[in-house]
């Protein structure tokens, strides 16, 4: 059985190396814009299934991941910046506040016909921070790809009070916990790393 990763992402395919198991990737191709009405959670469950389903169905006998992920301050949806004057801006008004991320995870069998999904909330607690500390982080580390405007696995934990949730693999864009635990329930040996 293949193991495909439906994401570009390099910061999800270095999570799932960490795993051990031989695995691809493929672009799913999904329209990722929100519906109206739709809540955070809701959003990233549709799309993390929408993209697993996308590359299912030119894979079969294939586990095929789909992930997707948000952060919400205060009722607002933080994309990913693009740019340093959109990252001051998210990182100012994160500064002393707590920020939600919610990251949608799927995983489909092509061979069963199963599919398994869930959402992952992850809490960050954000210090006060200075415009100058602002500049200086975002002049180091450029996390203008990143939901939120900031990378937990580098210097951006500096910006942090403290994290809070089950899963810190989730706060980087794949829950790997519950991935394992799915992948458990599809037959895979994940500590033995067979698929």
């Amino acid at each position: 059985m293949k193991l495909i990763l439906a994401s570009t992402s390099p910061y999800r395919r270095e999570l799932l190396a960490r795993l051990g198991l031989p695995f691809e990737t493929a672009s799913p191709g999904v329209d990722e814009s929100p519906r109206p009405g739709e809540t955070p959670q809701q959003l990233v469950e549709r799309l993390a299934c929408a993209k697993a389903g996308a590359v299912a169905a030119a894979e079969p006998g294939a586990l095929v991941i789909g992930s997707d992920q948000v952060a919400v301050c205060e009722g607002r949806v933080l994309g990913k910046p693009g740019g340093h004057a959109a990252a001051v801006e998210q990182l100012r008004n994160a500064a002393g506040r707590t920020v939600t991320f919610y990251t949608g995870l799927c995983l489909v069998n092509t061979a069963r016909g199963t599919q398994r999904q869930c959402v992952e909330p992850f809490w960050v607690v954000f210090r006060e921070l200075t415009d100058e500390q602002i500049e200086n982080y975002l002049e180091r580390e450029r996390p203008y790809d990143c939901a939120g405007s900031f990378k937990s696995e580098g210097l951006g934990i500096a910006l942090f009070r403290r994290m809070e949730g089950h899963d810190p693999s989730a706060l980087m864009g794949l829950p790997l916990i519950r991935l394992v635990a799915m992948l458990e329930a599809e037959g895979v040996d994940v500590l033995g790393g067979r698929l």
